[in-house]
């Protein structure tokens, strides 16, 4: 494995101190990001962020650009997806390195994040070629009903640290091919991974002389996202991030009659019925508590487990957790690495602090791990701790390793209710062998999630499908499936081939 400078190099970054394009040729000119590794502490760069000259620049450029991409057809649009796509291919490396540096997940989970990427763009170049509209039946003779799809225009998107390039690429890749031009506001955690995936799709528009404007970033913290949802000339803005975040982005784009994209929070849960096989379960349920060190939306928080398995099941997990290595997450040996950084530290421990005052029954400790290796202070030990579902504590989502263990009895729909008992609805699980159960699960009176699954976790979507959720999740839909209609306006057409002028439902209007 190439060491993080030579990576950096690869990506177009090698000074420490690193003035960011804001998609043109100027640099940024406002404060400046410094940006440590969860990993070792140590500095990885200085990024300086955009003011709001800065931003006005940037929107002068992507509302130019928009005007000549539209009129691009789609397929050709596709070509430029599917040269991104392929320099993605040859810098997965590097780039699956820098995520999992200045994240700190896993680098499998580094890598499998590019791969997204590539996937996603793999399934737009595809879907560049069938933004299909439909031809509706008229109840007028000589007439033809049509529905048309146009681009929408500048698209604002705002992501977390958690998922630094792939969620900003869910939104790029379908943009572009709808005809869309894009201006992103990474995470203030992980400003050079912005910085990169710019470089990488900047140096694709060069080569085909195209405009800049098509991609562009402006780094900065909530007062660059405030310039971003405040602004009119971007009608829609994919906000990912805190329920928090998402009821300010919604409520202030709404008030300009703007649309919203909300990936918001999750309080994920797996069922385990009397039916579930352990070999599932256990792989399942560890993974989505534990991966990305429980920082993903769809991390696993609670499993509610039927009382006839539950020490069987709970034993299984608890061994399990005991064959966890957590380290330097560049090291494929290490199974998990740090939080993001110190104020997710403290808000975890707070979290097992205030689960012990509610009455939780702690069955593996917590705690921040200390010593050589873990110098950065960001490293902790994932919990498990026996607690109800109606706990303060339970009902909140705690980015962090923390796993809750409840029961339930009867029949699975007293643990579907348990699942649907929180405010959040992103992604959910059964674990089953009983297809009746299944069945009910995913049924309209089942999970109220966003995303249901059985037999598998509640972790690790496939961009074929629409992610998102329901409730305090936002109710935004992204990647596959038809997801891609947001990102257009939807037009509908009638069109008079005959020589009269009949009206709709009958009027008769006579001259």
């Amino acid at each position: 494995m190439k060491n993080i400078t030579e990576s950096l190099k690869q990506l177009g970054i090698e000074a420490l101190n690193y003035g960011v394009s804001t998609g043109l040729n100027n640099f940024g000119s406002g404060e400046v990001i410094e940006s440590y590794s969860p990993v070792d502490g140590k500095l990885i760069g200085k990024v300086t962020t955009a003011t709001k000259e800065d931003y006005e620049n940037v929107m002068q450029a992507s509302t130019k650009a928009y005007l000549s991409f539209r009129n691009m057809p789609a397929p050709q649009r596709g070509e430029i997806v599917r040269q991104f796509g392929n320099k993605l291919r040859e810098l997965k490396e590097p780039l699956g390195q820098l995520v999992s540096y200045e994240m700190g997940k896993s680098l499998q989970e580094g890598y499998g994040e590019v791969q997204e990427m590539i996937d996603i763009c793999d399934f737009a170049v595809g879907l560049s070629r069938q933004l299909n509209g439909q031809t509706i039946p008229s109840e007028r003779p000589g007439h033809v009903m049509r529905e048309q799809w146009h681009p929408i225009g500048v698209v604002g998107i705002i992501s977390a640290f958690n998922f630094p390039v792939a969620v900003w690429a869910w939104n790029t890749a379908l943009a572009w091919i709808c005809g869309d031009v894009c201006v992103w506001k990474g995470s203030e955690k992980a400003p050079l991974c912005t910085v990169a995936c710019q470089n990488i799709i900047a140096a694709v528009l060069k080569e085909n002389n195209l405009p800049e404007g098509i991609s562009c970033i402006i780094n900065g913290d909530y007062k660059v996202g405030e310039m971003m949802t405040t602004d009119t000339r971007i009608p829609l803005v994919s906000a990912t991030g805190s329920t928090r975040m998402g009821r300010i982005v919604g409520a202030t784009v709404a008030q300009r009659f703007g649309k919203s994209l909300l990936e918001l929070g999750g309080n994920n849960a797996i069922i385990i019925t009397p039916t579930a096989d352990l070999k599932v379960v256990v792989p399942g349920a560890v993974f989505g508590a534990v991966g990305t060190c429980g920082q993903r939306c769809t991390s696993t928080r609670r499993l509610i487990i039927h009382e006839s398995v539950y020490d069987k099941v709970r034993d299984a997990i608890v061994g399990a957790y005991g064959q966890l290595t957590i380290g330097d997450p560049l090291d494929e040996k290490n199974h998990i690495g740090p939080l993001i950084d110190i104020d997710s530290v403290n808000t975890y421990l707070a979290a097992i602090e205030k689960a012990k005052a509610e009455g939780g029954n702690v069955l593996v400790e917590g705690g921040v791990l200390e010593g050589e290796g873990y110098e950065s202070g960001c490293y902790v030990k994932p919990a498990i701790i026996e607690a109800e579902n109606h706990f303060e504590i339970v009902q909140h989502e705690t980015f962090a390793p923390i796993l809750y263990l409840m029961k339930y009895s009867g029949e699975v729909e007293n643990a579907i209710d348990q699942q649907n008992g929180v405010v959040q609805g992103l992604s959910s699980a059964i674990m089953t062998n009983e297809l009746k159960e299944a069945e009910k699960f995913l049924s309209y009176a089942g999970s109220d999630c966003g995303i249901a699954n059985v037999n598998i976790g509640t972790s690790g979507a496939e961009i074929g499908g629409a992610f998102g959720g329901e409730k305090e999740t936002g109710g935004g839909r992204e990647s596959g499936s038809d997801a891609w209609k947001v990102y257009m306006r939807r037009q509908t057409n009638t069109v008079n081939y005959s020589d009269e002028l009949p009206l709709a439902q009958g009027i008769k209007f006579d001259l």
